[in-house]
Formats: C-alpha cells, sequence, structure tokens
C-alpha cells in the first residue's frame, strides 16, 4: 500500500488549524477579558493569575486524555482519534461562548468554565499526536520531518485565525466587548468543527497501521507495551516537550503583561501575535526539510538555545514600551527561531517509537510535558508578579525551561536517516529486520 503524504499533510494541517484556533482563542480571552468576567470579586492582580490559571488546566487535562486518545488510536486507528477530537473541541468551545458570568450565576460560572477548558485539554491530547503519526506513517523516508511539520504549521495557522478574530473584537469598546463580543469567537466553532470533521472523514489509514492489521500485529495493550519497552523514550519526550513553555509565555503571559501590567496598548500586541505567527507558518517546513538534510538534532538545539536568549529581549522590550523592538524580537523569536523547534519535533518525537505505539508515545510524553508547560505562565506570574520589573525572573524561568530541553535533546538518539519500519527499534532487531 502507497503512501498518501501530500493528502495527510493536507488533513493534519486542516485539522490542526481549525482545532488550534479553538484552543487559542480561549488563551487570548483568559488574558483580556476572563479576569472581569469570571473573577470580577478578586483584586485585578488576583483575577489576572486566576484567569491564566484556567489556561493552565486545559494542560493538566492533556495526560489524561492521551492514555486514553493513545490506546484508541494505536489500537484502532489513527483515524478515529482524529474525528473524535474535533467533536469534543468544537462542542466545549461553542459552550464557553454560551456561559453566563459571575455576575450572572455567582459561583457556578467559573466552575463551568474550567469543565469546559478540562474538555478542550482532553480533546486536544490526541489531536497532535495522531496528526503526526498519520502523517509520518504516509510520508516518504527522506522526508518525513518536512511533511510532520504540517502539523504544527496548522497549529500556528489556527493562533493567527484565533488572533486575527480577537482583533476587531478587542477594538470594541470595553461595555460591549464584556457583554457579547468576547463570545463570537468562540460560537464561530461551531463552522470550524463542521469543516474539520468533513476533512478527517476523508482520511484513510497509513500504511504502517494496516500492514499490521493485516499481520495481526496490533497491540492488545499499546500502553502496557509501551511502558514495558520504550519507557525512557517517553520520559525523553516528557523531558523535551517542555520547551512548549516558550510558546505559553508568549501567548499568555507576555501579551496580559503587556495589556493588563504595562498598559499598552491590546490591538498591537495581538498583531505581534498574528505576524509572528505568519512568519512561522513560513519558516517550518523550511526547518523541517533542513533537518531531513542536516538531522533533527541541530535544528532542535539551536532553535531553543536561540528562544533562551530572546525571550530575555522580547520581554524587556514591552517592559520599556517600545513597539518597534516587540515586533522585531516577537517575529524573529517565536516566528522564526522557535519556528525550529516546531518544524523538526513532530519528526523527532515520532521516530523514537515503533508502529505499535507511536501514537501512545506521543501522546503521553507530549501531554505531560505540555501540561507542564501549560502552567508555565501561572508559575511565572506568581514567582515574578506582576510589577513592570517582573520581565526578568519570567525571561529566566523562560531560559532554564530551554536548557532543560536542550539536555533531553543533545542526549537522545538522532533519527533522520533510520527507514520507518525500523524507527523506535534497538539496533539488533533493526540488523534483523
Amino acid at each position: 500500500m502507497q503512501g498518501k503524504p501530500r493528502k495527510a499533510a493536507l488533513a493534519a494541517w486542516i485539522g490542526s488549524a481549525l482545532e488550534y484556533y479553538d484552543f487559542f482563542i480561549y488563551g487570548t480571552a483568559a488574558a483580556l477579558v476572563f479576569n472581569k468576567l469570571f473573577f470580577p470579586s478578586t483584586s485585578p492582580a488576583t483575577g489576572t493569575l486566576l484567569a491564566v490559571a484556567t489556561f493552565g488546566v486545559g494542560y493538566l487535562a492533556r495526560p489524561v486524555g492521551a492514555f486514553v486518545l493513545g490506546h484508541i488510536g494505536d489500537k484502532f486507528g489513527r483515524k478515529r482519534v482524529l474525528v473524535a477530537t474535533l467533536v469534543m473541541m468544537g462542542g466545549s468551545t461553542f459552550l464557553v461562548g454560551c456561559l453566563p458570568t459571575y455576575d450572572q450565576v455567582g459561583l457556578p460560572a467559573p466552575i463551568l468554565l474550567v469543565l469546559l477548558r478540562l474538555l478542550q485539554g482532553l480533546s486536544v491530547s490526541g489531536e497532535q499526536a495522531g496528526a503526526n503519526s498519520m502523517t509520518l506513517e504516509h510520508a516518504p523516508e527522506n522526508r518525513r520531518a518536512y511533511y510532520t511539520s504540517f502539523t504544527l504549521n496548522g497549529t500556528q495557522a489556527g493562533q493567527i485565525i484565533a488572533t486575527a478574530i480577537f482583533l476587531p473584537i478587542a477594538a470594541l469598546p470595553e461595555e460591549q466587548l464584556l457583554s457579547w463580543g468576547w463570545r463570537v469567537p468562540f460560537w464561530l466553532s461551531v463552522v470550524v468543527a463542521a469543516v474539520g470533521l468533513v476533512i478527517r472523514r476523508t482520511l484513510e489509514e497509513t500504511p504502517a497501521f494496516e500492514r499490521e492489521v493485516a499481520t495481526d500485529t496490533v497491540a492488545t495493550m499499546p500502553l502496557a507495551v509501551l511502558f514495558r519497552d520504550q519507557w525512557r523514550d517517553v520520559l525523553r519526550v516528557v523531558v523535551a516537550a517542555v520547551i512548549a513553555s516558550v510558546s505559553t509565555i508568549f501567548t499568555v503571559h507576555a501579551l496580559s503583561y503587556a495589556v493588563n501590567t504595562m498598559g499598552l496598548e491590546r490591538t498591537p500586541m495581538l498583531w505581534v501575535g498574528v505576524l509572528a505567527n505568519v512568519a512561522a507558518v513560513i519558516s517550518i517546513p523550511l526547518w523541517g526539510r533542513l533537518s531531513d538534510r542536516v538531522g533533527r538534532k541541530p535544528i532542535f538545539i539551536g532553535g531553543s538555545l536561540g528562544c533562551a536568549v530572546l525571550m530575555f529581549a522580547y520581554l524587556w522590550s514591552i517592559s520599556v514600551g517600545n513597539y518597534f523592538l516587540i515586533f522585531v524580537v516577537g517575529i524573529v523569536m517565536f516566528g522564526i527561531v522557535h519556528s525550529a523547534t516546531s518544524g523538526v519535533w513532530p519528526a523527532f518525537y515520532g521516530e523514537m517509537f515503533t508502529t505499535r505505539v507511536r501514537l501512545s508515545g506521543m501522546a503521553v510524553g507530549t501531554q505531560i510535558g505540555f501540561a507542564i508547560a501549560g502552567f508555565a505562565p501561572t508559575v511565572a506570574t506568581a514567582v515574578s508578579g506582576t510589577g513592570p520589573d517582573s520581565w526578568l525572573g519570567v525571561s529566566i524561568i523562560t531560559a532554564v525551561v530551554c536548557l532543560i530541553n536542550v539536555a533531553a535533546v543533545a542526549t537522545g538518539r538522532e533519527t533522520y536517516h533510520v527507514p520507518t519500519a525500523q524507527l523506535g527499534l534497538k539496533s539488533a532487531e533493526r540488523v534483523t529486520v
């Protein structure tokens, strides 16, 4: 059976874009309005902290969903997971837009908000691992990083759409923004889910999974096999995946710091995110293509080290209110340098595992790491405070996280030259194959 890499990459790109549109409009709303809508009785600083924490709650649910959806994807196929995640995400996001506020119903409002955020997290837990597994197993052996990079490329596109839709919303008068304006992006998730569902249902299973079905080698208990044979790889992915902290600090903490602490205008700061993600959409597949030629590790490590340095410059630019520097450094850091990690990790993580446990391994490893990263804005705010000088502490925390990622990647094995059928196997097993 021949793979269909272009169709798989397109389906992964569109599905990820649509799903992460849902996920990131929540992050934008948490940074801009949820502190006033769902936590108005607290002080402004505490309200901001609680609102940002609800963003992290979605990440907390992701490891749980990873175990469930990873098992389903490795036992019953990648396609089922990809369809299910869209339905869950679209429904939960639409319902967020229907929620009453704290002033209307009191305590049930933030409780319902957290519950729906948990459902969002459960959905996203299987999205990237499913899309990455699907694309990697359809891709030619010498272009795996290029094709799998379109999953993360779609993620960035989803952020562009989410932020772009919030631009006119954020420009509304405060009264209209807090009464009905913030709800519109969430309601649009119905369209997102419908389009995505049509696309995902046309997907075909991968040649690698079909071979397992044909030879009756599909794992009955994928998670048991995973933790028996490849627990070290899962641990490495967990540690490496904390690089996602750069994304959450950039998209949530920096936005909240700029608008709520430094008093900068919402609209220019949202445009920073839009332009940075436009640059990322262009650069991610280029980094993926380069890693198919020179290897995963040099690109990944270079991107992580660059982020460690540039986060200092970006947050300092916000602290002094220099819009020119904010735009330049933000686009370079997140749109180009951080994209080096995004263009490589879908292949790098997936290539650590065999077909029998690939979706489970990627889902469990990344989602535990992402859960840690999801609370990076909360931890950064709690440790460094919300004052004008808090940027330095947040930058140091981010740099430490990047160095942890570098250590995990540098000590891993290079996999760009390994044939697809031998991925995840030990050296002796590869010789047998």
